[in-house]
């Protein structure tokens, strides 16, 4: 994490930390399930070439209270004020998951937030003939971390390093679950399919070909809705925690769209 400048910004939802590493054209990033609780790998590759600006979602580590957002509205004035609040505005906007979610409603609404947009493994479309797995009905961490990631091992290391060895670290990451959920349920259609149209931004979507939450079908599901220009990458050997899964194969494909 050398130097990873962190900084905390007011939004009417309270304080949220932000993240910055590197130099170069601005670039923010919504993370997504457990929010950003160390910094990723991906990050630092993409912030050799740019200014990456990660602002914590409200229910996130870092991020402002979430339990008076009382409906999806709030949930998307929240995150435009975490984006303008934190310096990204107007520049390329990445989104992971639920961040992903939140990304796609802040293009559509607010047209003038963002330059470029990348979704990672989005949530907000529901099919019940594919429906995915519900994340948050796992029985134990163990299921859990298996099914957001290809590489369980690895990632079930980094969410233990997360939490640490004491009780307020496991208090954070169960917060962050319980704001995803109160934003996704159920099933993680939030309807999103009415306002992707609004979005005429050039658009990169990856999916992990391992993605056992998110059928990866779903990103051909979002391209067809998105008015803008479209380009779909499935990465192999990855999970729905793609970011993680496979840091080069994402840093280079996202440097690749932004170039």
């Amino acid at each position: 994490m050398t130097d990873l400048k962190e900084r905390y910004v007011e939004t009417p939802s309270g304080p949220a930390r932000v993240w910055e590493k590197g130099e170069g054209p601005l670039v923010g990033f919504f993370a997504g399930l457990g929010g950003l609780p160390r910094w990723l790998p991906a990050l630092d590759l993409l912030a050799a070439e740019h200014k990456v600006v990660a602002p914590s979602l409200p229910g996130y580590p870092g991020g402002a209270p979430y339990e008076h957002l009382d409906g999806h509205l709030d949930w998307i004035l929240a995150a435009v004020d975490t984006l303008s609040a934190s310096g990204a505005w107007g520049g390329d906007l990445i989104g992971c998951s639920v961040g992903g979610a939140l990304a796609a409603e802040v293009a559509a609404l607010r047209p003038d937030a963002v330059r470029r947009l990348v979704l990672i493994a989005p949530f907000g479309l529901f099919d019940p003939e594919f429906p995915g797995t519900d994340i948050f009905a796992q029985r134990n961490a163990e299921a859990q971390i298996a099914s957001l990631s290809a590489k369980p091992d690895d990632y079930g290391t980094y969410v233990t390093a997360a939490k640490g060895n004491d009780v307020e670290g496991s208090l954070t990451m169960l917060r962050a679950d319980m704001a995803a959920s109160r934003l996704l349920w159920p099933l993680g259609d939030t309807r999103l399919a009415k306002r992707l149209p609004r979005i005429k931004h050039s658009t990169l979507i990856l999916w992990g070909a391992e993605d056992k939450i998110i059928p990866p079908s779903y990103a051909e599901r979002f391209g067809d809705l998105i008015a803008g220009p479209v380009q779909i990458e499935h990465i192999a050997g990855a999970g729905h925690k793609v970011e993680f899964d496979a840091p080069e194969a994402v840093a280079a494909s996202i440097s690749a769209f932004l170039n």
